[in-house]
């Protein structure tokens, strides 16, 4: 088979992948290396995007590829629910060891994001016997029906496929959270005695990466447990590393109920996780938990060489240094470029906010100005927020320093631009 054109292959994505399914660039990848894209005419990207936060440890990492190949020689499907395998079973041990909190803890793997978070629903449903779920303005938590319901920005996401499902109340966030602020979503919208779980991103993706103020969680948390509420925290985004800390929600020291985990856990490979307390694991009946692929062994494989390599290759002190890499020219262009307002987010998950006018409002079309600017320039960036305006970085955690300040350097030729 021949090697086809971007423009050949985009005639034939036109002609036979569905409208509905939208692409944020026209180039074709062909290869990918640490933090370089390489597309089918052989021109490279820096990744500043790293698949959404799939690709922390870097593109086709060798330990990951040699992981996937060992064992798809050996086996790649059984499912787990009829002929169980080891991989599975050391990758559930592993992550019930790396995430927050000094109980007993049991994991169940899924898919996705989405079947993660909508799987902690129903064991917090099922736990607690209640219906209700509480989450937040600005949040993301997936496409399915429930999590498309539980996601907050309309246009694209929930966008004429409602119904949506019920029981799901919302409210603001970042707030500083007490019995004030959660005394009129009690009276208001649901009666605590029903409300099965709080379902938060720690830091928010999607919604513009917006970090809560010291002391948030810690009330929030206590809230929860006053009411025999769970609180599950949804780390698919701002996981793996991507704060600086393996689960963001390590920076308020508090220990949710329920994690859910994706992403980044497998590098590219679909594997999804949810891993809480054994006895709210363990209070869902034989059978009410599973899927036909959830831990499939080539993906369990990927995702413990993904953790060795953590340990390896001090993946964290990796993480911390590019955060700090980037806040520091961050804060240097807030100074000297006023579309740049807040800047988000913590560690290696940060964002810049852009604005315009002297009120500050969202500046959506000149982001997306300066992210096709940087991908004519061989630059990936991407777009977020709820009203995009945000600009993120979700590099993998392996760039060099010089292919970190090549994209800078994009980056700030790209705001000298748009900003005359």
């Amino acid at each position: 088979m021949g090697q086809l054109s971007n423009e050949q292959l985009l005639k034939l994505r036109s002609e036979y992948i569905s409208g509905g399914v939208g692409t944020v660039t026209t180039q074709f990848i062909e290869s990918a290396q640490g933090a370089i894209l390489r597309d089918v005419e052989g021109k490279e990207y820096i990744d500043f995007a790293g698949g959404i936060a799939v690709m922390n440890v870097g593109h086709s990492h060798p330990k990951v590829v040699a992981a996937i190949k060992e064992q798809a020689q050996r086996l790649t499907h059984t499912c787990f629910m009829v002929n169980p395998y080891e991989s599975a079973v050391r990758l559930a041990e592993k992550l019930c060891q790396i995430t927050p909190g000094d109980f007993p803890k049991k994991a169940a793997f899924l898919n996705s994001g989405a079947e993660a978070v909508e799987n902690a629903v129903k064991i917090a449903r099922y736990y607690t016997k209640r219906p209700a779920i509480l989450v937040f303005d600005n949040a993301y938590h997936g496409r399915t029906l429930l999590t498309m319901t539980m996601t907050s920005k309309v246009k694209p996401y929930k966008w004429k496929f409602g119904p949506f499902a019920p029981e799901v109340y919302r409210m603001p966030f970042g707030d500083m959270v007490g019995p004030d602020k959660l005394k009129d979503v009690f009276i208001k919208q649901i009666d605590p005695e029903s409300l099965a779980a709080v379902v938060v991103e720690p830091v928010q993706g999607e919604g513009g990466f917006i970090a809560p103020p010291p002391g948030y969680f810690q009330a929030l948390v206590k809230i929860c447990q006053d009411n025999g509420i769970l609180f599950v925290a949804d780390e698919i985004q701002s996981g793996m590393g991507r704060t600086g800390k393996m689960f963001a929600i390590e920076h308020w020291g508090v220990e949710p109920d329920l994690i859910t985990v994706a992403k980044s856990l497998a590098a590219g490979m679909p594997l999804a996780a949810v891993v809480g307390k054994a006895a709210i694991m363990d209070s869902v009946h034989a059978w009410g938990l599973g899927g036909t692929y959830g831990g499939n062994p080539v993906a369990c494989a990927a995702a413990l060489a993904v953790l060795e390599t953590f340990d390896e290759e001090d993946m964290l002190a990796k993480s911390i240094a590019l955060g700090q890499k980037l806040k520091s020219r961050f804060e240097k262009w807030q100074k000297e470029f006023s579309l740049i307002g807040e800047i988000r987010g913590i560690g290696a998950m940060l964002g810049l906010e852009f604005v315009k006018d002297a009120n500050k409002d969202p500046a959506a079309d000149e982001a997306k100005e300066l992210a096709a600017y940087c991908l004519d320039k061989g630059l990936l960036i991407l777009v977020c927020g709820s009203y995009g305006n945000i600009v993120r970085i979700l590099a993998p955690f392996v760039i060099t320093d010089e292919q970190l300040e090549q994209g800078l350097s994009i980056m700030e030729e790209g705001l000298a631009e748009i900003s005359k």
